[in-house]
């Protein structure tokens, strides 16, 4: 019999060493907001992932520990069902998180000043590993036509050649617009990069979260011909809110490179997983799929809610759709108000705390993005926040 989950109900995360929830006076901000920024929900997991975990807590012994085949078929079995397609078991690298495989690929691919490709706006981490590793960071914006973005092919080949980029990062589905690439883009944008022997590293992290008939495809599926010159990250962390427990799951289908990418890790001093990331990890490609289906079913409510409320209570800011991811992007700009004064709306007005355009780069500086992977009643909450925020501000035209 199918398990309804309650994606409803509110549980209090105050007070749980919540980055989300219990550190917004450290970073400046009042005690009292209501916080929708941070990439993560406020849902309790799956409870196979909960059995799981409660598990191995009873065994009460956490010492180093690695899995066997059986973490690879959980694993890749998910991507079989959902993406059609099946890496093989030999490609999987485990990283503690997403972002450190980043900054791994950037390492083993590029050495210093070389330069490195993204698609601005996007998630900010993606300039730190770069930066931070000593290489050039060159931007291909995307274009935002009529309320949908899109890849400007003739830029991004022009940047490849005048920066001899050495590596591109893909963000697929796109943090933060919401764009789910379609094969005839992904294909293009391979194309290209094998053209002009670019190294892809495409991360999928949000892969899962897909709606409105969008369909998310494997980059390396699109563009098989690339793959010896791919790395496509994933995780379970944001399909099943389990980011805390540190692990992803890197797929390196060349050899050459998966020893390169591998010698960098070692080169940190990491070696073993956390013990109860990798037991959540399995349990939740085994027997989480119940709760993930209802749980993007929910959030696509959401989406639809949002959507319908900006529209008729405040169509002074714009929705950016979303295709996919459990983000929504919002855009200011018809308030005629610089970056300081939508700061000052949403923050100290509305009392909200949201992620700043800017900081994703490109042309973003009057957009704002607020996480949906809450229940209803938080979503409503911020958008009335919102709404007397912006009924009770005088803009000038």
């Amino acid at each position: 019999m199918m398990k309804r989950y309650n994606f409803d109900n509110v549980i209090e995360r105050r007070c749980t060493n919540s980055l989300k929830y219990d550190f917004a006076v450290e970073r400046g901000y009042p005690a009292s907001i209501l916080p929708l920024w941070v990439a993560d929900m406020d849902f309790r997991t799956a409870d196979p992932i909960l059995e799981a975990l409660h598990k191995a807590v009873n065994h009460g012994i956490f010492g180093y520990s690695e899995v066997k085949s059986e973490y690879y078929r959980a694993v890749s079995s998910w991507f079989g069902r959902h993406f059609a397609w099946l890496p093989a078991e030999d490609w999987l690298v485990k990283t503690p998180g997403l972002v450190f495989a980043l900054a791994m690929a950037v390492r083993s691919l590029t050495a210093p000043n070389d330069s490195v490709l993204v698609q601005t706006p996007v998630y900010y981490p993606f300039f730190s590993v770069i930066r931070d590793n000593g290489r050039r960071l060159v931007e291909n914006e995307l274009i935002c036509r009529d309320g949908h973005y899109e890849i400007d092919f003739a830029d991004f080949e022009a940047k490849i050649v005048e920066n001899k980029v050495k590596l591109f990062i893909l963000c697929s589905p796109h943090n933060p617009v919401g764009r789910v690439w379609t094969e005839e883009e992904l294909k293009k944008i391979g194309k290209i990069c094998k053209k002009h022997g670019v190294y892809v590293v495409s991360d999928e992290i949000h892969c899962d979260f897909t709606f409105n008939g969008h369909v998310h495809t494997v980059f390396a599926k699109a563009c098989p011909d690339l793959a010896d010159r791919t790395i496509i990250c994933t995780a379970p962390s944001k399909t099943f809110n389990i980011a805390g427990l540190q692990i992803s799951n890197i797929w390196i289908p060349n050899e050459e490179i998966r020893k390169r990418f591998q010698c960098e890790i070692d080169c940190t001093g990491y070696s073993q997983h956390n013990t109860l990331g990798l037991v959540a990890a399995q349990a939740a490609y085994e027997n989480g799929e119940e709760w993930f289906l209802q749980c993007r079913e929910y959030i696509g409510g959401n989406m639809t809610f949002l959507k319908g409320f900006i529209e008729q209570e405040i169509p002074q800011i714009k929705l950016i759709r979303a295709e996919g991811t459990y983000f929504a992007w919002l855009d200011f700009s018809d308030l005629g108000l610089e970056r300081r004064e939508i700061k000052e709306l949403v923050v100290n007005k509305a009392g909200l705390w949201l992620d700043a355009g800017h900081i994703f780069g490109g042309k973003s500086d009057c957009f704002q993005r607020l996480v949906m992977a809450c229940p209803r009643t938080t979503v409503e909450e911020a958008l009335c926040r919102l709404k007397r925020a912006v009924s009770t501000t005088c803009f000038q035209y």
